[in-house]
């Protein structure tokens, strides 16, 4: 955000330390996260009258700090191996942030593979998390098809669809990113995937997640009329 407000497109050496670091945290915490939602669903869906006592708070502070704990872990591991290595291939890195594969090609050392294999042990425990979110859907969708009231699918749908449609766009992309063979790779095609798993998942969880709300939807559409009748410079009929 500083690079594009100042027009300028260097970072130190710490910064772009820093930004790894935050990186990985954050997109390891969130897909565990991820994770955990879809059990939270499971639960609601194909176990409701055990749901207060296996989704209890204590549960899920367990589960939000697992998911941090394991980011922060990931992340120390990720930024001490990448960082501990030469860097003698220049200082350019064909990303607008500072992304570990685009570090790894700037090294000249064997010692790279050591952070290829960590890099390969957290794609398989990521194919971990999206095989329990696939077997958790199955089960719900089995659970909510057997639901005999329409309004019932609907409500189970509503509350499962945007949950899936962020985890789809969110494993789909960094999935792709990380696995496109280098004959169809492209700067054009990578700072595609890179904006669309690290700042698209973020923008609208909250918009997707807060829509069933009631009062924000309340509020929002007073804000719309508000703005609309500001500009016509008429008088705003009061929303109930």
């Amino acid at each position: 955000m500083a690079n594009s407000l100042w027009d300028t497109r260097t970072i130190s050496y710490a910064g772009c330390a820093t930004q790894v670091f935050m990186f990985v945290a954050f997109i390891t915490a969130e897909f565990y996260l991820l994770t955990f939602m879809a059990y939270d669903r499971y639960v609601a869906i194909c176990r409701p009258l055990h749901y207060g006592t296996i989704m209890t708070s204590r549960t899920c502070v367990t589960m939000a700090a697992a998911a941090w704990g394991a980011g922060v872990l990931s992340t120390v591991l990720h930024t001490a191996n990448t960082f501990s290595l030469p860097l003698c291939q220049g200082n350019a890195l064909d990303q607008f942030f500072c992304e570990i594969p685009q570090i790894l090609k700037l090294s000249c050392s064997d010692a790279y593979l050591r952070e290829v294999h960590f890099i390969i042990f957290c794609f398989c425990s990521g194919t971990a998390c999206i095989a329990f979110i696939v077997l958790s859907y199955v089960q719900i969708f089995r659970a909510v098809l057997r639901i005999p009231l329409e309004q019932g699918r609907h409500k189970a749908f509503s509350m499962c669809l945007p949950h899936l449609a962020v985890v789809s766009v969110f494993s789909s992309t960094i999935m792709f990113a990380y696995l496109m063979p280098s004959s169809v790779s492209s700067s054009f095609l990578n700072l595609l995937l890179e904006v669309l798993y690290s700042v698209v998942p973020p923008i609208v969880n909250p918009l997707i997640y807060s829509m069933r709300n009631k009062e924000l939807n309340g509020a929002l559409r007073k804000l719309m009329i508000s703005m609309f009748f500001s500009t016509l410079k008429v008088p705003c009929p009061v929303y109930k």
